[in-house]
């Protein structure tokens, strides 16, 4: 009887307070699953410290051994790391962490003489303030990863002072970018009427197509150094794949491979394009954006969705998008986001076997080993974790599918 009533109970809360319940059970639930999923790969790193017999022809000892320890320092960081963020999110959403921000980012406005009716200058205060607290308390973390971890293993190439320089430059590039885009959509919703989750949705797709094409020239340049591919056999070779199969080649990039395995390395990248893959992610995200702008309309004149996370008597738009977008779309995100990892993989298998008719089986194949030797990736995956997480197919995968064919 005992548990019948407190499901009756449960039933007879306020609606608020079953929301509210209901998205922090999901958030635990799905970090205790990817927790146990976490744990089953971090069991292969400890015990596999030999390499398998499958693997004796594709990696030495001497790097199986230094992948393995990387890799487990790796997943004992990100263990503490999602410890610490699940926890704060629980803390923030209990203690109204999301309300007293809203509340401080409007005395903020009231202090520079902005009254209750600039909600969007409010909701910029807001996006400040907020990435601003997820930056600094993300540092310690960014430190400790950047220079314990890629530092003991090898890669971290920055000093202190670049690495806040960068950070610092990071931050500002990103409110340059999301306070204009935000305000931009904020009134878009406001001013559209019925029917604004259209022009919201095509504001996004606009923006995200600005984003990409100006993102290469102008945005990548501010943290990395790119340089031309020099005039030569490569430049050549590459030119005329690409011409082969009618790709609009503008830019080329050397990888650390010689000449051979880097086109085999773009003949894969190629098949992305001329398979489509490329067009059909873009129609993918876009009906999913369009979907969530549709149901976001009909959701956000629910005031129960704002009493549930301490808005009681304001219904501000900026608050609406993080609560239905980030809390009441979990579940649907985290099925649509399985879904799509298993179709990058089904796309990356085709992407090879393009390079495979392009003649490049052979070449694609040591690239592989090589790229996965400089990354101090581990071949050894627990099938579970491999199927929930991996984008790319595990290594082993890629060149089974690739074996019949490298002498091609």
């Amino acid at each position: 009887m005992g548990m019948w009533a407190s499901l009756d109970a449960m039933w007879e809360m306020p609606a608020e307070k079953s929301i509210f319940g209901a998205v922090l059970l999901f958030s635990w639930t799905v970090y205790l699953w990817e927790t146990f999923l976490a744990q089953r790969q971090r069991r292969i790193y400890k015990t596999t410290t030999h390499v398998p017999l499958e693997l004796g022809q594709i990696m030495d000892s001497e790097t199986f051994e230094k992948s393995r320890l990387y890799q487990l320092d790796k997943s004992n960081f990100s263990f503490w790391s999602g410890l610490y963020s699940e926890i704060e999110g629980t803390l923030i959403l209990l203690f109204g962490g999301i309300p007293y921000l809203w509340r401080l980012s409007g005395r903020f406005c009231g202090c520079a003489s902005f009254g209750p009716e600039y909600e969007i200058t409010q909701s910029l205060v807001f996006l400040l303030l907020a990435t601003l607290f997820s930056a600094l308390t993300g540092l310690p973390w960014s430190l400790y990863n950047t220079f314990v971890i890629e530092e003991k293993h090898g890669f971290n190439q920055q000093t202190f002072g670049f690495f806040m320089k960068d950070a610092v430059k990071k931050f500002i590039v990103t409110q340059c970018i999301l306070l204009p885009v935000s305000s931009l959509l904020l009134y878009i919703i406001k001013i559209g009427g019925e029917y604004f989750f259209i022009y919201a949705w095509l504001f996004t797709l606009v923006v995200s197509l600005v984003l990409v094409t100006i993102y290469a020239d102008y945005i990548a340049p501010l943290f990395d150094k790119f340089t031309p591919l020099p005039e030569g056999k490569l430049k050549q070779d590459i030119e005329i794949m690409a011409k082969s199969i009618d790709f609009p080649l503008t830019k080329n990039k050397k990888q650390g491979c010689n000449n051979e395995e880097v086109l085999a390395v773009l003949g894969h990248e190629l098949g992305h394009w001329k398979l489509g893959h490329t067009v059909k992610n873009i129609i993918i995200s876009q009906v999913n954006s369009f979907l969530c702008f549709f149901l976001f309309a009909a959701l956000i004149g629910r005031k129960e969705l704002f009493a549930a996370f301490g808005f009681y008597d304001s219904h501000p738009t900026l608050i609406g998008l993080l609560i239905i977008f980030q809390f009441i779309f979990s579940p649907y995100n985290e099925v649509l986001s399985f879904c799509l990892t298993v179709l990058s993989r089904r796309f990356e298998f085709q992407a090879d076997a393009f390079a495979k008719k392009l003649g490049k089986a052979k070449d694609l194949y040591s690239a592989l080993i090589k790229l996965n030797k400089d990354n101090l990736g581990f071949p050894v995956s627990d099938w579970l974790f491999s199927m929930w997480h991996y984008s790319h197919p595990p290594l082993l995968e890629r060149l089974q599918a690739l074996e019949n064919s490298k002498q091609d």
